[in-house]
């Protein structure tokens, strides 16, 4: 497998085509480029580990090396009893349906910070909820209040009213196949 770098707005545009939850960037292209799907090959790609990858002595002899490249995980499987690891008295210490929302992601984050950049391709019909700067998430939206979730690099608008960070939450809660009855527990204590 070889990887290429690109960069966060075309990886946001690839990641917009997801037709299904668990699809990987190599299938989304072969489909969008209309390449047949080689179903062993596909599905042994998305069951490797992401890593940075460096060309071979061989390949670099007459060609530019190519730049180390992190592709962004995705969920392998999901988190388990993800409500069981929420701190019950922090949450509710927190300040309003903004804090609760973004202690909720924090926690996420915590837990499974390999897999959270998968965030990003929770997205709007034109803006963005989820970046890694404050500025893309201006970019989209003028008005998007943007805040660090935690210390952990990724950004999220918090101007939505509640029952939209609610819907937003659940998409985030999919993406890592948290179990709907227990989403729908998390989701009420925004």
């Amino acid at each position: 497998m070889k990887y290429i770098e690109i960069d966060e707005e075309l990886y946001r545009h690839i990641a917009g085509k997801t037709e299904r939850i668990g699809e990987s960037a190599s299938e989304i292209l072969r489909r969008l480029l209309g390449l047949s799907l080689d179903n062993t090959s596909v599905a042994a790609q998305s069951l490797a580990p992401k890593t940075v990858s460096q060309p071979s002595k061989e390949s670099t002899e007459s060609l530019q090396p190519l730049p180390q490249v992190i592709v962004p995980s995705r969920a392998i499987s999901s988190i388990k009893d993800f409500a069981k690891h929420i701190d019950k008295q922090a949450l509710a210490e927190q300040k309003g349906a903004v804090g609760r929302f973004l202690f909720l992601l924090e926690t996420l984050y915590q837990l499974s910070p390999e897999q959270f950049g998968q965030v990003l391709q929770v997205q709007g019909r034109g803006r963005l909820y989820f970046a890694t700067s404050k500025e893309a998430l201006l970019e989209s939206s003028k008005t998007a209040n943007p805040k660090e979730i935690g210390q952990s690099g990724y950004w999220v608008t918090s101007n939505n009213n509640t029952a939209k960070k609610r819907t937003i939450l659940t998409e985030v809660l999919e993406q890592f196949n948290i179990d709907e009855t227990e989403a729908i527990q998390v989701i009420d204590s925004i």
